[in-house]
């Protein structure tokens, strides 16, 4: 049984979408469950969906506190709102707590949010940016902040190699570097995370050692971070944390019983999962390729086919495949994928998803968007080989035969074999690095005995 004596007050703030909050809160709730109080800041339109039990959570705004990111005009205009009304309201919320028998000591910020480092310095504390993607990708971002990559990236210029990586091509970077003109705003948001990064006190990525170890020390000189992942609730790896099963946020209301009612009627490994996350929108002749795939592959298939997509079913889809399949707005990812029915998960490599995947085991094929989300399916496919990805035609398009073949190739066959030996081996790594001996589980280790020692001293107990 682990002490659980008083060991300093950390304030975590997430950039309030559903891919960082996840993360960032049970990083939280990590902290907690080792005698750290945590208390999460978010911002207003976001903390009526947080419901956690072992730590405060308190708001601050980003200057929409109504209608949250949905208000602004745009991103530039979002951020800059979000920097000036964040920083402001996130120094209040640690000058309340400054007279206070437990004031804040640290500040675990998204990567997103380096102003967040700046109001910690500000106030005499310390400051940990927290990075919600992979290795990886920090890496090659990281290269280019450092000017060692110029843009735009051609397909002439690839395959790109750098340190630690494995040879990347065109297809394989993210959409910001093969077309920086089509997202100004968040090519500079993806920047701005290294602006300051050498102030900061700690910096911790959401991977682990075995994973992407070798990757991340090819950067390591100049982002040197502690791989403290896979950052999911511990139930599903180990029972560090009693009965924590869910993140404590969601943004949409998931339909959890009625898939999992639907779920214990199929037989092991017999269904697929498809999930485009939070943010994809597909076009509706992608939708209409994924469906006709499915309906003719006759496999059962539970997909999550949010409010604003439903549209872009085909007529008479759910009708003509409501004995084989689901469709729902919404589920818990976690408890689905943890369901010995499933067998398969068609992801748009998101790195939450790719690392729930990755923890609970199941092969995947990798339909990929945009951003980071092309080189996680590069490292799916190559790198740890647990699943295949699926190549679009000429207009970007996933056609029915090619999805078709690419659930042949996971479900059944040779191929099968390598990739679901391979899933289960990844598995066992993901819960080795957060056991107690593990390497994510000694580098969280040694950032609380850290706090503890400078919270003694802090209040004269030295």
């Amino acid at each position: 049984m682990e002490e659980k004596q008083f060991k300093g007050h950390v304030v975590v703030l997430p950039y309030p979408s559903q891919g960082h909050i996840n993360p960032l809160l049970q990083f939280a709730e990590c902290l907690a469950s080792k005698g750290v109080k945590a208390t999460l800041a978010t911002t207003h339109y976001t903390v009526q969906s947080i419901s956690v039990a072992r730590m405060g959570i308190e708001p601050i705004s980003d200057g929409f506190d109504e209608s949250g990111f949905s208000q602004a005009a745009n991103v530039d205009f979002y951020l800059k709102s979000f920097r000036d009304n964040g920083s402001r309201t996130l120094s209040q919320l640690i000058q309340k707590f400054k007279g206070s028998s437990t004031p804040f000591n640290c500040v675990v910020y998204d990567s997103f949010l380096p102003w967040a480092l700046d109001v910690a310095k500000q106030h005499g504390i310390y400051g940990a940016a927290f990075f919600t993607n992979s290795a990886s990708v920090c890496s090659i971002f990281s290269h280019l902040r450092r000017g060692l990559l110029a843009l735009p990236l051609t397909p002439e210029r690839t395959p790109l190699r750098l340190p630690g990586l494995p040879p990347l091509n065109f297809r394989d970077l993210p959409t910001f570097l093969r077309f920086p003109e089509s997202y100004p705003a968040y090519l500079a948001m993806k920047l701005s995370q290294y602006s300051n990064l050498n102030e900061a006190d700690w910096i911790f990525c959401n991977t682990f050692e075995d994973l992407e170890g070798k990757e991340a020390r090819g950067v390591s000189e100049s982002w040197p971070a502690k791989l403290i992942g896979p950052m999911i609730p511990p139930a599903y790896l180990d029972e560090r944390i009693k009965g924590n099963r869910g993140y404590g946020s969601n943004l949409w209301k998931p339909l959890s019983e009625e898939c999992m009612e639907w779920l214990a009627t199929k037989t092991s490994q017999s269904v697929v999962y498809i999930s485009f996350g939070s943010m994809v929108s597909l076009t509706e002749e992608q939708v209409e390729e994924i469906a006709w795939g499915l309906m003719e592959s006759n496999l059962h298939f539970l997909w999550v086919v949010r409010e604003s997509e439903r549209k872009k079913l085909p007529k008479l889809f759910l009708d003509s495949t409501k004995e084989k399949g689901m469709a729902v707005t919404w589920c818990n990812q976690l408890e689905t994928l943890a369901h010995p029915a499933v067998g398969c998960f068609v992801t748009h490599c998101g790195w939450n998803s790719t690392l729930e995947g990755l923890s609970l085991g199941v092969p995947m094929i990798c339909m990929p968007q945009w951003t980071d989300q092309f080189t996680d399916a590069k490292f799916v496919e190559e790198i740890w080989e647990v699943g295949v990805r699926a190549k679009e035609d000429e207009n970007g398009v996933v056609r029915k035969e090619e999805l078709m073949k690419c659930l042949k190739e996971v479900m059944e066959g040779e191929k099968s074999k390598k990739i679901k030996k391979n899933a289960n081996k990844w598995r066992e790594s993901c819960k080795k690095a957060i056991s107690e001996g593990g390497s994510s589980y000694e580098y969280i280790k040694e950032f609380v005995e850290h706090l503890m020692v400078s919270y003694k001293s802090l209040n004269g107990d030295c």
